[in-house]
């Protein structure tokens, strides 16, 4: 219990990040048929938003207001280019995106810099939320969760449970029809294009203070952002959920536990030396490559992944 305790909190908290992060990618893309290769880059910008209004007005008018300047953002970019990209298929739309992520890590590094900045957690949350087993699990954490508990909460009233949501599935099924009722399609594009975006924004205000705000955060977690989208399903935010508590729930495990592989697979050791060679790996070692072994694995068992209904 003193090892599976702390590890599943972390587990935990670790996932319900990656969550908030996938779950805006998800949402556009089970809406709009539009895969965002620039999503990450929109968390980059949420964290560098969220550390410079914190320098002056505070972190929780930060966490605040983050958001919302990358979903406009968000709002802009779909209104100006995206829409336009739209009719002409994927391609545009992926290049687009893609070259998208190149300009904003060059405008980050111009204007913050190549260092990471000093952005954290205020003092109120830098304290333990409480204490089992031996282990104490930070304030920090505890807040991961419930903004991520949040926003999972948020989008599935928003999207399930008010007008609003019905009107944006009945735009995704028959555009022309709900058209013709009078409701602006583009519009509703927008605004779901905008929500994801800040959905991104939020991920990027809590994880940038709670991992390191710095160039670089983007390419470390994007990558891992399309793996959940692939594992979980295209489109189902209920598989983009699942796999981000299974992959940040593997990869703290590993990290907690830190043997040899050859301590877990003793029958295997001595069979070759190439064999050998892979025992000799810590579990550690092997945690950033489990997500990409996992998609591997259900691209080929399961294409449309866990909850998916279309193919990858």
């Amino acid at each position: 219990m003193d090892f599976i305790f702390p590890a599943a909190l972390n587990a935990i908290s670790y996932g319900l990040l990656l969550f908030m992060l996938a779950a805006g990618l998800t949402l556009v893309f089970s809406l709009m048929g539009v895969m965002n290769f620039a999503h990450a880059s929109l968390y980059m910008l949420g964290a560098y938003f969220a550390y410079s209004i914190a320098r002056q007005a505070g972190f929780w008018v930060g966490l605040v207001a983050a958001p919302l300047l990358v979903a406009g953002l968000g709002m802009l970019i779909e209104r100006h280019v995206l829409r336009h990209l739209h009719a002409r298929g994927h391609i545009p739309e992926l290049l687009f995106t893609f070259g998208l992520v190149l300009v904003i890590e060059e405008i980050v590094k111009l204007v913050w810099g190549l260092g990471a900045v000093d952005y954290r957690v205020p003092p109120e949350l830098r304290g333990t939320l409480f204490e089992a087993f031996g282990t104490r699990f930070p304030m920090h954490k505890g807040f991961v969760i419930l903004v991520a508990l949040a926003s999972l909460g948020a989008i599935w009233w928003l999207i399930a449970r008010t007008r609003t949501g019905l009107v944006v599935r009945a735009a995704l099924a028959n555009p022309a029809m709900v058209e013709s009722l009078g409701h602006d399609v583009g519009r509703i594009f927008t605004l779901v294009f905008g929500l994801g975006a800040g959905l991104a924004g939020i991920a990027g205000a809590v994880g940038g203070a709670v991992l390191v705000t710095e160039p670089a955060m983007a390419a470390h977690l994007g990558t891992i952002i399309f793996v959940i989208v692939v594992v979980g399903g295209l489109g189902s935010i209920k598989g983009a959920f699942i796999a981000s508590l299974l992959i940040g729930g593997l990869e703290s495990v590993l990290i907690a536990i830190d043997v040899r592989l050859s301590d877990l697979l003793m029958p295997l050791k001595g069979l070759s030396s190439g064999l050998d060679a892979v025992l000799a790996l810590k579990a550690s070692q092997l945690a950033p490559i489990l997500p990409y072994l996992l998609m591997v694995a259900v691209l080929v068992f399961r294409p449309r992944g866990l909850f998916g209904e279309r193919e990858v």
